[in-house]
């Protein structure tokens, strides 16, 4: 049996920034990653770290999205200086294009609201047409955008590559193709997990596995209500620059190609992707950008999203299984330097109060409210 301080169960994002953080917290740490079977969300990002509109709702969660994209640079900057892994992170702000007033409307309202909850929201302005066209000259016939000068974006490859480098230059040994069938707790403390005919001990254990979180926590005493939500993802041909700020559903890389996305479709497990929704998002980033009319799609994919009933992050400790944390997101990319700065430290050290506004009571709270 391998034994460690810490293991944590998903190689992907989530999972590979907390066994990062615990390292560094001083932990002997291994990351289980279950390879090619896995769902792979990390692998399906649309690579933005994005503050504007994130946590209405949840006031807790905007100050937790804004403290990781200010920490973004400092996340960056270690993976070059350490492993030499550039993440290709340029945050000069982002745009929500609106393409008719009513949409702007809506964006609008939701980001006042924002501002008007206790704990407030993060800056944001609005921009008219004519603003957006003096930063994005070839932007179509729009109403206009909202502007998060916080936002920004990333090769999340890259990033997912690095924070793996960066890991294992550190000491945590990934253990891959493995994937965890039970969860006991032992006796007197701590745990014994199986993967086949593999066997793991632990003290502290972090489920970060995504999707496949649920039936691993339930074993631990703890229930974690996630659901996937599809999203497909269009890749242009290499592209004259055309877009120097990302936006919610449209982002040129520093290669040229062009990222069309932001679709959101209850499709169980299906990861695959489907001319209906590809025109669906054509149609969109034509009209938002006209250039892209003439743009050669070269491939396509399809990912799915992490998502709790209400779309937030949640962080959980078992009060039975003392030792058992869970933390599950969809927001793997943007909250990397809070979970490898803030969660797994908190982790280390047995305590997740700090963020018990997403903890999964949440949802039980709600069902006795109703």
């Amino acid at each position: 049996m391998r034994r460690s301080d810490a293991l944590v169960v998903g190689g992907g994002l989530v999972g590979v920034a907390i066994a990062w953080g615990l390292a560094r917290a001083g932990l002997s740490v291994t990351l289980l990653d279950e390879g090619d079977r896995a769902f792979r969300a990390a692998r399906g990002n649309f690579g933005l770290i994005w503050v504007q509109g994130k946590g209405a709702g949840l006031p807790a969660y905007a100050a937790l999205t804004r403290r990781s994209a200010d920490r973004a640079p400092e996340l960056a900057a270690m993976l070059r200086d350490g492993v030499g892994i550039d993440v290709g992170l340029r945050q000069p702000g982002g745009l929500h294009l609106c393409l008719t007033e009513a949409e702007l409307e809506r964006q609008t309202t939701t980001l006042r609201r924002m501002h008007n909850q206790p704990g407030g929201g993060n800056d944001w302005e609005v921009m008219a047409a004519d603003a957006v066209r003096r930063l994005i000259p070839g932007v179509g016939d729009i109403a206009g955008a909202t502007w998060g000068p916080h936002d920004g974006h990333l090769d999340p490859l890259r990033l997912l590559h690095g924070l793996h480098r960066q890991a294992a230059a550190d000491g945590v040994v990934i253990v891959t193709g493995v994937t965890v069938e039970t969860v006991a707790p032992v006796p007197g403390g701590g745990f014994e997990l199986t993967a086949g005919e593999r066997r793991f001990g632990t003290d502290r254990l972090v489920l970060a596995c995504g999707l496949g979180i649920p039936p691993l926590a339930a074993q631990v005493g703890l229930a974690i209500p996630l659901s996937p939500q599809r999203g497909q993802i269009l890749v242009t041909a290499r592209m004259p620059p055309v877009l120097d700020h990302p936006t919610t559903y449209l982002r040129q890389t520093p290669d040229g190609t062009l990222l069309l996305g932001d679709s959101k479709e209850q499709a169980g497990f299906d990861d695959g992707t489907t001319a209906a929704i590809g025109q669906d998002i054509a149609r969109r980033a034509v009209a938002a950008l006209p250039a892209l009319r003439t743009a050669r799609v070269v491939r396509t994919w399809g990912a799915l999203r992490v998502m709790a009933p209400d779309g937030f992050p949640v962080y959980a400790q078992s009060a039975t299984a003392p030792g058992a944390f869970v933390v599950a997101c969809h927001s793997g990319v943007t909250l990397s330097a809070a979970h490898a700065f803030e969660v797994a430290p908190a982790i280390a050290a047995g305590d997740l109060s700090a963020y018990a506004d997403f903890s999964p009571d949440r949802f039980s709270e709600c069902a006795t409210d109703v």
